[in-house]
């Protein structure tokens, strides 16, 4: 071992982590075990140091060449494999023995089939040496690994249970990094914030986390969903335990066509299912939700335009936007229509029936945008505001048209109510960021 290794000592074994400036990373930790479609169990303890050098796997997936253009290469040379389950931490230089740091626990976007803990540009680097943080970034199974099955011939909501499994794992072995048990904070952006949403709802999740952030959860889409799981479950039948990884994803997008008649939640085909554990059924959800409500402070909310960046896929909706002088008046009202339909209008109601089960709510819009950029206020913009390097954004056309300096001083803003919150700072009645957001405190009725 050189002198920029750092020894830890939890409960699961040592891990040796490293020096990488100003932060230090133990990396690709594993936290679960489980043969393909099985329940996961919790990793073994282990004797021998685990050296935590190498990034956690994405979960075998297929690339997005729009989200690449996007948000450029999300996994940029991260290898692939179904055996993903681990998760990352990033912890500031010198943390004395005393201390007991905030846990800030990250659960990535990207419509439950793409994406990756470790993804470059959801590096925790800045939040974590700025705020004085601990990040822990969890890698899960995707697609038809983690997010499909009928209840019968295979589980549901493997995924969700090797989240869950994570927070266990936080739980148990966070305070030999200098984090505290006592103050973690959950969260995740798309179909990682949904994902937080339905871990508040699992049996006992009061005590894995105390605060929960949700950032553009898609719950407008996540009910009614069990004709269309029901026909992808079919299709899916063609998957056998032993296919080739390859197989099952060159597979995945002709299950996801049987979702294609399912309008707007066919978007996100893949998801949390109702009624399969660790879920309650649908008609139960709320319950389980109020339940967990006055344990669990939340800050949820939304961009201002999230729809605008899905606009360049239909390729109809372009014409339309294009024509002088109604095109504008086209384009935002097809953006107005989508974000409430599919976030904002649910979010309001999600907040709200928190505050009424006598939780602490408190409701959030991003306004903030690169000047002149087509995709304005778009899904994701929050990100790179919070995570990711300069090189790891280069190639983002969301982010055309301003300079990183720019993003870093917004994003520091950002970054800091968000540490804030995750520190049980108490948050205004109302308050305001210019330029940047706005929330307020949802009020009990």
């Amino acid at each position: 071992m050189d002198t920029a290794t750092l020894t830890f000592a939890p409960p699961c074994g040592p891990v040796h982590a490293r020096d990488d400036g100003a932060v230090v990373r133990a990396t690709g930790i594993p936290y679960a075990t489980a043969d393909r479609f099985a329940v996961p169990v919790p990793s073994r303890d282990r004797t021998e140091p685990f050296v935590a050098a190498e990034p956690s796997p994405a979960c075998p997936q297929v690339r997005s060449r729009f989200l690449a253009e996007v948000l450029g290469d999300a996994l940029a040379g991260l290898r692939q494999d179904e055996h993903c389950q681990r998760l990352s931490i990033t912890l500031p230089r010198n943390v004395r023995t005393d201390e007991r740091l905030p846990v800030m626990v990250w659960i990535h976007g990207g419509s439950y089939t793409t994406g990756a803990g470790d993804a470059p540009i959801m590096d925790p680097a800045r939040l974590v040496a700025e705020q004085r943080v601990i990040v822990v970034a969890v890698t899960y199974r995707l697609g038809l690994f983690g997010f499909l099955g009928s209840g019968h011939t295979r589980p549901a909501n493997l995924g969700l249970l090797d989240q869950l499994q994570a927070l266990r794992w936080v739980q148990r072995n966070i305070p030999a990094f200098g984090g505290d048990p006592d103050r973690v904070t959950l969260f995740g952006q798309s179909s990682g914030g949904d994902a937080v949403a339905h871990l508040m709802a699992a049996p006992g999740a009061e005590a894995l986390f105390r605060r929960a952030i949700l950032q553009s959860p898609p719950l407008g889409i996540s009910r009614g969903r069990h004709r269309m799981h029901a026909a992808m479950a079919r299709a899916a039948e063609a998957v056998t335990a032993d296919m080739p990884a390859d197989e099952v994803v060159a597979l995945q997008s002709e299950v996801q066509r049987h979702a294609a008649s399912f309008g707007l939640m066919g978007q996100m085909a893949f998801g949390t299912q109702y009624g399969h554990h660790p879920l309650p059924a649908e008609h139960g959800i709320n319950a389980a939700w109020d339940r967990t409500a006055p344990q669990i402070d939340i800050l949820i909310g939304h961009t201002a335009e999230e729809a605008r960046l899905y606009l360049p896929t239909v390729p109809a909706l372009q014409r339309a936007i294009r024509v002088p002088l109604i095109g504008a008046l086209i384009r935002r009202a097809i953006v107005r229509t989508v974000t409430a339909a599919v976030y904002s209008r649910a979010i309001r109601r999600f907040a709200r029936r928190h505050a009424r089960a006598g939780g602490i709510a408190h409701r959030y819009v991003i306004s903030w945008a690169a000047p002149g950029n087509p995709y304005g206020s778009a899904h994701t913009i929050d990100l790179p505001l919070l995570l990711g390097t300069r090189q790891s954004w280069a190639a983002s056309r969301l982010l055309a048209g301003v300079s990183w300096e720019t993003v870093d001083e917004q994003g520091r803003r950002l970054r800091q109510l968000w540490a804030d919150f995750s520190r049980g700072v108490p948050l205004q009645e109302r308050g305001r960021i210019p330029g940047l957001l706005s929330y307020r405190r949802i009020k009990r009725r």
